[in-house]
């Protein structure tokens, strides 16, 4: 894809810079491809153009704010863009949801080569337009306002501190709380900087909407919020009605289930579906649940994971 046409100066504005920075992202994110692992590619004087005028809109944004205290009382430079990217993520996940098939038995088959595709354009966008991660995300994650902030262990720390602690045992302590998060998305302690890369990623993803990070990790939340979640939402049953007998104590076959559970039941029950390519999809969607942000505690990533260590359903 060429250069796209815009505003004679792209940095301007918001606008002038969205309007210049969304057909590379709709090439990049949206275009139809067969290969959904592979992102399709935007010419490199775009792509160079895109940098320069990133990188102009921040510093042009800075340079208009004169006084400290403007700069206290002012929104951070860069939130308005990476809100307009939020909201993209937020409305391609919606476009592919509304696309799914309404047969539960084909749902994972659906959910497999489109978030493969989404993740291969979400990953290239955040090579393009990592200057907002340098300059916006690590600095609002050095304000504490990134996925795991003081506040969120600051209780947990607070009973290990004693009185004396320097600020260094206090600061381990905070790192140590950290280290056990991590752990949750599968890091180990002397693991590699790639793991170590991967479990942050999918702790990113599994954070509130409020907190910010890095641009890859926000497309891989909107895909939780907007796609998975509905998925996976159980329906609220109407009325008055009651639960049938048997569901209760663990036995839940009669209580309603959402999408993704009647998918996921129906592929590791039914016999048309040969073992190798059962296994595939199971450790696929797996996957995506994981690097998601769906937390290892929720029922159907039990359910898989008890498939893929056991073989049974």
């Amino acid at each position: 894809m060429s250069k796209g046409k815009g505003s004679a100066n792209p940095s301007a504005s918001l606008s002038s810079l969205w309007g210049y920075l969304l057909p590379a992202l709709n090439h990049i994110v949206r275009s139809p491809t067969n290969l959904t692992e592979k992102a399709p590619v935007i010419d490199i004087s775009y792509h160079m153009g895109i940098h320069t005028a990133t990188y102009n809109y921040f510093t042009m944004q800075v340079e208009t704010v004169t006084t400290n205290k403007e700069r206290e009382r002012l929104t951070p430079s860069g939130t308005d863009l990476y809100e307009h990217i939020d909201k993209y993520y937020a409305e391609v996940a919606r476009e592919l949801l509304l696309g799914a098939p309404e047969d539960d038995s084909s749902l994972i088959q659906y959910i497999v080569p489109c978030f493969n595709r989404y993740a291969a354009g979400a990953h290239s966008v955040n090579r393009l337009l990592n200057y907002v991660n340098r300059h916006y995300v690590k600095r609002a994650v050095d304000e504490d306002r990134g996925w795991l902030t003081l506040s969120d262990i600051f209780d947990a720390v607070a009973k290990a501190i004693q009185d004396g602690d320097t600020k260094e045992k206090i600061t381990n302590k905070l790192k140590e709380r950290r280290t056990e998060e991590l752990k949750k998305w599968g890091w180990d302690e002397g693991g590699t900087s790639e793991q170590l890369a991967r479990a942050e990623s999918c702790a990113e993803a599994a954070s509130s909407l409020d907190r910010v990070v890095s641009l890859s990790a926000l497309a891989l939340r909107r895909f939780r919020t907007e796609f998975m979640e509905p998925l996976l939402a159980v329906p609220k049953l109407k009325g008055n009605k009651r639960r049938k007998p048997g569901a209760h104590n663990g036995n839940t076959p009669n209580l309603p289930k959402g999408r993704l559970a009647r998918a996921v039941r129906e592929l590791l029950e039914k016999q048309d579906v040969g073992v190798e390519e059962r296994k595939r999809l199971v450790i696929e969607l797996a996957s995506t649940m994981r690097v998601t942000g769906v937390r290892d505690g929720h029922p159907l990533r039990k359910r898989l994971d008890k498939y893929l260590l056991t073989g049974t359903v």
